[in-house]
């Protein structure tokens, strides 16, 4: 199904979330939309995530400066951008657009990762952004200039979402990426089972180790309590760190959450 006009109206777009539909363009001037519904979802078990010792050592090292809501649109364009010369991006400016008006609103957010530039300034190398309400975030696209940018951005998300209570994690289609961070692909029929049940409060996520046809305990830190929004949560994560003793460090702290459970 297809739509033209403005940017998409924020409690449509909210409403199609909340059903398991998304918009896509075919190309960045495309001035209409079409609403995907999967056959197969792709989701990011939150107790799944791979932390790989290669990954946990850059989130150690602290190479990337991470931050929550800093530059949304700026993250938008680099997830705009072509991945290849002759391919074309799904995000046209009309979604950009549908998404800052979210992004306005609050529920959608973005995490961005910076690395020092020219004369010491910082320069956006990597980031994601998506959609986020109750105990859902649906990842919408990510990006990286160099090397392991986008991981540290998911392994951040991951961290955020388990401290903030969040249940799903939604990576829409599966990749090789996202398969080798632990996502894995279940029919769009549980997908709405599994959301469902992470908006109306009930307890427990999807579970890595329930497999792709029962839910189990959720993420660690999920039960109980409201949940958090992203920028709460990751706000929450770094106060973590510095209880822990590693304010100057806080990509340490998300590498011990990450690898004593994963």
């Amino acid at each position: 199904m297809h739509s033209t006009g403005p940017i998409i109206d924020p409690q449509l777009l909210m409403l199609a979330y909340r059903s398991g539909i998304f918009p896509m363009a075919d190309r960045r001037d495309d001035p209409d939309v079409f609403w995907v519904e999967p056959r197969l979802r792709a989701i990011l078990p939150l107790d799944g995530f791979r932390c790989s010792r290669s990954l946990a050592r850059t989130l150690r090292r602290g190479r990337f400066r991470v931050t929550c809501n800093a530059a949304f649109g700026d993250v938008m364009e680099g997830c705009a951008g072509p991945r290849r010369e002759s391919e074309e991006t799904w995000i046209s400016e009309r979604i950009a657009q549908s998404y800052q008006a979210l992004h306005r609103e609050g529920t959608a957010h973005s995490i961005e990762c910076w690395a020092d530039g020219e004369n010491g300034q910082s320069v956006l190398v990597g980031g994601l952004y998506g959609v986020g309400f109750d105990r859902v975030f649906c990842g919408e696209s990510m990006f990286s200039t160099v090397p392991d940018a986008s991981k540290v951005a998911l392994a951040w998300l991951v961290a955020a979402l388990r401290r903030g209570g969040g249940e799903l994690l939604d990576c829409q289609f599966m990749t090789e990426h996202l398969a080798s961070l632990g996502a894995i692909e279940i029919p769009q029929t549980r997908y709405l089972e599994l959301l469902k049940r992470a908006q109306s409060g009930g307890a427990g996520g999807f579970s890595a180790a329930a497999g792709a046809e029962d839910a189990g305990a959720g993420a660690a830190g999920a039960a109980g309590g409201a949940p958090l929004a992203l920028p709460d949560a990751f706000a929450a994560l770094l106060a973590d760190a510095v209880s822990a003793g590693l304010s100057s460090s806080p990509g340490n702290f998300i590498a011990q959450s990450l690898t004593q459970t994963s």
